[in-house]
């Protein structure tokens, strides 16, 4: 076809061209109709294949470099707030980052126990000694940024003089990587907070390693006082910031840039006081017991023996009051005390807030899949007045079921309600793929932990914003995710978590990590009296051990052929149960991964 010819080519009604064929002339259509030709070219070829990760969560839609720069006193939260933004970004955008904390490099330099008069600025010898490890810290910064792919550092100090940060700023200038900054200061004037953050994360660093408790407690109250003589706020001079007060006040300064805003974003979700988490799955299914993934079964006999004890379990832990939880209302519950001694005691007896509180206040979050919202249906709502740590008082409707469509298990597509074994007989290209990437396999028709992280993302930072003890009933699939988010694991291994049937898993996130408990509110022997015909050979017996180690084994006895009031089932032969004369006691059991009644099977 000639140049002249390829100009004449008639348009369809839209104005597009049509082509034509070489050998008989006619036109072909590049649309799919009923009246078109068989030639339908794709909309658009994805380079990576079907199983093409989202952007958002391959850090694609990122280009900027972004260094992060902590301000603030000691014991105002900084580690906890650089820990938590390199945390989100790694995990949900897949965009490396690190923490250079230059505490640990003086520690390397001039040793861990400096008395306090170490940091004081009028001590020379100690101010030159800091410099020299922000420098180093600063050197290695820069080194890290030069990396292909990195995109985000954050730079963990005090930095409490605006020398301190021309210095940095200026240096980062010098290298011409067109990096941006943004200073982050965290302002903790509230001594309640304070106080907490000194006992729970300060006197367990190397600083005070075996040093008396009392001791180190004065020594690091000087070590903040003489921080505290030169302290200077971050202001409009210094450039981007965004100010955290006692996580309440928000004070946000020129920010810009998708970075930027993210970790704005973020920052304004966080707080540093002490939240709890409690994950569970729902009951045993009848997909479960059936062997088949995905569905939306209700429970079985079993299951629903399980729901009721996860509402005891609800009561008796969950919502039992913590003395941290008044401790960290922090000016509040120094106000309520005083107004306590000053006004009347009868008063004070009447009035609901003043009064001892028997339950603190718990959310309840459930993916709108029946399985989940039958397991919390015998939860009780009860409802109090509560005074929170914004002085806020209302009344409180304990453990408010919210179903959540992003809790929703991982869809398996045209393989939703089949076994692994049929999927492996029907599909076998399909199974071997998801074998081989488990991370990034999509179902046909379906998702992949991919697709399932990213919309996980706004529920994480929800989950960084509550202050309340959640519970969660959920999914395998979805457990996983969140699991390995907080336990800070890399999201390639988050396919292949442990999340058993019947067990309650706690995570209590801090400054430098997450601790776990796990609870195992019904042994499998247990599930063998719920009428089922499986094989006693096809369903091995827990661990009563204490599992990895990590949380205690302990159990209570009553009378065989005993049960709770809310239950229906037996105790096992040996009498052994997880709830007995209203205590919630801690047990870490151990299934094998190939177990098919507690692992049971999920997408």
């Amino acid at each position: 076809m000639s140049e002249s010819d390829e100009k004449n080519l008639p348009t369809d009604d839209s104005g597009v061209q049509e082509d034509f064929s070489e050998d008989d002339h006619e036109p072909i259509s590049w649309h799919a109709g009923p009246n078109s030709s068989d030639y339908n070219p794709l909309p658009h070829v994805l380079p990576e294949g079907d199983n093409a990760a989202p952007l958002e969560v391959m850090g694609s839609s990122a280009s900027d470099k972004l260094v992060i720069v902590m301000v603030g006193l000691p014991a105002t939260g900084k580690t906890h707030i650089a820990k938590r933004i390199c945390r989100f970004l790694s995990f949900f955008h897949d965009i490396p980052s690190a923490i250079f904390n230059v505490g640990d490099y003086r520690r390397n330099l001039c040793g861990a126990q400096q008395p306090a008069s170490f940091y004081n600025p009028e001590n020379a010898d100690g101010v030159a000694q800091r410099k020299v490890a922000c420098d180093a810290a600063l050197a290695d910064l820069l080194d890290y940024m030069k990396k292909d792919g990195v995109r985000v550092a954050a730079m963990d100090a005090t930095n409490s003089t605006k020398a301190r940060r021309k210095h940095i700023t200026a240096t980062l200038k010098k290298e011409k990587n067109n990096i941006k900054t943004i200073f982050v200061e965290s302002i903790c004037d509230d001594e309640a907070i304070l106080i907490s953050n000194i006992h729970k994360v300060k006197l367990s660093t190397p600083d005070y390693k075996g040093m008396e408790e009392n001791k180190a407690v004065a020594d690091f109250m000087a070590r903040r006082a003489n921080y505290e003589k030169y302290y200077q706020p971050v202001d409009e001079d210094d450039g981007p910031f965004c100010k955290i007060v006692n996580s309440h006040k928000y004070v946000i300064h020129n920010v810009r840039g998708y970075l930027s805003l993210k970790v704005v974003h973020f920052v304004m979700n966080l707080h540093t006081l002490p939240r709890t988490f409690y994950l569970t799955r729902h009951g045993q299914s009848e997909y479960n017991l059936l062997g088949k993934i995905g569905g939306d079964s209700g429970l079985t006999p079993a299951g629903l023996e399980y729901a009721r004890r996860l509402a005891i379990f609800a009561k008796e832990e969950i919502s039992l009051p913590r003395p941290e939880d008044q401790a960290h209302n922090g000016e509040v519950a120094k106000a309520l005390s005083k107004s306590s001694d000053d006004g009347d005691d009868d008063a004070s007896e009447g009035d609901p807030s003043q009064q001892k509180q028997k339950e603190r206040p718990c959310r309840l979050w459930t993916s709108t899949m029946r399985r989940t919202q039958e397991t919390a249906q015998f939860i009780d709502h009860p409802n109090f007045n509560h005074t929170f740590d914004n002085g806020d008082n209302f009344m409180w409707s304990q453990f408010r079921m919210k179903p959540r469509r992003n809790l929703d298990e991982l869809y398996a597509g045209t393989c939703d309600g089949m076994t692994y074994k049929e999927i492996q007989d029907v599909y076998p290209e399909e199974f071997s793929r998801r074998q081989a990437d488990k991370l990034s396999y999509r179902y046909p028709r379906g998702e992949s932990y991919m697709d399932v992280t990213l919309r996980l993302e706004p529920l994480a930072q929800e989950m960084e914003r509550i202050r309340e003890p959640l519970l969660i009933v959920g999914h395998q699939g979805i457990l996983r995710i969140l699991y390995a988010y907080f336990m800070g694991l890399d999201r390639k291994e988050a396919p292949y978590i442990s999340i058993p049937l019947n067990n309650v898993i706690e995570l209590t996130p801090h400054a430098y990590g997450c601790h776990e408990k796990r609870y195992c509110l019904m042994m499998k022997e247990e599930m063998l009296a719920d009428g089922q015909d499986e094989p006693v050979t096809s369903m091995p017996v827990a661990d009563r051990g204490s599992g990895n180690g990590s949380a205690s084994t302990s159990t209570g006895t009553t009378p065989s052929g005993t049960s709770h009031p809310l239950t229906n089932m037996p105790t096992t032969a040996t009498g052994k149960v997880m709830i007995r004369n209203g205590s919630i006691h801690e047990m870490n059991a151990t299934y094998a991964e190939d177990d098919e009644i507690m692992n049971a099977p999920s997408c």
